[in-house]
């Protein structure tokens, strides 16, 4: 048994303690009443009210004299990253001509030894001396080597030089240095190079100024996705994020609305509030939609109504759809 008052020995005082009465008052008081849905950031509503508040502003910014296209990164220091891989390869007879004859960038074209002639080939080393690209006769192991074990060649291949990604912040500040309002397309999460192809095509077709990708588990500008733009891949840039959330907030400091498509939006694209604003729609794949990180970065998250419940829209055509819809408020609204 311890004695009390024996030194280094422990209290068992049982009851109140002097000085405690007003521990845990604070929980007892409560975090006051629930703060209004326009309050709060995460909210629908309050990502509504943000972004009129925003609205707001940069129409009197735009009616004192347009924005300022030189806030943001010095150009100097922007570097936009590369992705991993060089020269592309592209194999087979149809391919092949089909490449060239969209006037995809190419640097070497490769003929097999004693490769058989049809009208493909021929066409393919017509359209290559025209365009002044070297044509190497080589072996066939050399072609196997260039395309891999898997690749069925039939004897004929083109080296597309690896694609040169602009720098987001960069591409903005040409856009604003030419006096136009910035509309420009972000992808997130789509792998489908032709959905990348049939987007620069829409972006050229409406207006657009440019493509932004993510560095990383998204779609590059490949060989396949520069065919299905039809051209106009040499006409809009396409730029590259290291990270496209990043990327989107540095975008909306600098004045650009950033608006996702998805068909559970809460905003309607027909009569779109923003559209003569500086834009930047955001696009996600068909199975997943927009990432979380990038739907909690948007100004708005629009829709597009269609006639039924059970249908949806690819990458692509959304964005045509909307990229037309916006083309069209600008140009009633000049």
């Amino acid at each position: 048994m311890v004695k009390p008052g024996r030194p280094g020995a422990r209290g068992n005082k049982k009851g109140p303690t002097v000085g405690t009465g007003g521990h845990g008052r604070q929980k007892l008081e409560g975090k006051g009443p629930t703060p209004k849905a326009t309050d709060r950031s995460w909210h629908v509503a309050g990502k509504r009210k943000a972004a009129q508040e925003r609205l707001e502003a940069a129409r009197s910014k735009y009616n004192k004299g347009g924005a300022d296209g030189g806030a943001g990164k010095p150009a100097q220091q922007r570097r936009a990253p590369k992705k991993e891989g060089d020269a592309e390869v592209v194999t087979g007879r149809n391919s092949v001509v089909e490449a060239l004859r969209a006037k995809i960038p190419a640097t070497t074209l490769y003929i097999a030894t004693r490769l058989e002639m049809d009208d493909r080939v021929k066409e393919s080393l017509s359209l290559a001396a025209k365009r002044n690209i070297p044509v190497l006769e080589v072996m066939r192991q050399e072609i196997d080597r260039m395309s891999g074990p898997d690749s069925v060649h039939q004897g004929i291949a083109l080296k597309v030089p690896a694609y040169e990604y602009a720098h987001p912040l960069e591409l903005l500040d040409k856009i604003e240095s030419r006096g136009q309002v910035p509309l420009l397309v972000a992808l997130d999460g789509i792998t489908d190079p032709r959905n990348l192809g049939a987007i620069v095509r829409s972006i050229a077709a409406f207006g657009g100024q440019g493509a932004i990708v993510p560095q990383r588990r998204s779609v590059g500008m490949t060989a396949s996705a520069w065919k299905t733009s039809a051209g106009a891949a040499s006409r809009i840039p396409v730029a590259m994020a290291s990270n496209l959330t990043q990327t989107l907030k540095e975008l909306k400091s600098r004045g650009v609305f950033v608006l996702g498509l998805d068909g559970g939006g809460d905003v309607s694209l027909p009569g779109l509030e923003l559209a003569k604003q500086p834009i930047v729609l955001v696009v996600g794949s068909e199975g997943k939609g927009l990432s979380r990180l990038v739907t909690e970065t948007c100004d708005a998250v629009v829709s597009i109504p269609i006639s039924s419940d059970t249908e949806s829209l690819n990458a692509g055509i959304a964005v045509s759809v909307s990229l037309y819809e916006i083309a069209k408020l600008r140009a009633a609204k000049k």
